[in-house]
């Protein structure tokens, strides 16, 4: 029989000044240097920031979940 697991879900806002692809990537990227056993990362917002009319950032935001453990 296998053993029941617990997830913790995380926020994060990744940016990136390429796409929003880029700006997950370093999110989660950034996330796994502390957290370990990452399971999905759900992208739930993207939005851009606009300077004098000119697109000079990808914002995303993530839900990350990783193994619980006690």
């Amino acid at each position: 029989m296998a053993a029941e697991s617990v997830y913790k879900i995380v926020e994060l806002v990744g940016t990136s000044e390429v796409s929003w692809e880029d700006a997950a990537k370093k999110a989660v990227e950034t996330a796994s240097k502390s957290l370990r056993e990452l399971r999905i990362a759900e992208i739930t917002q993207q939005d851009l920031k606009v300077e004098n009319g000119k697109v000079t950032a990808f914002r995303v935001r993530i839900k990350l979940s990783f193994k619980y453990e006690s």
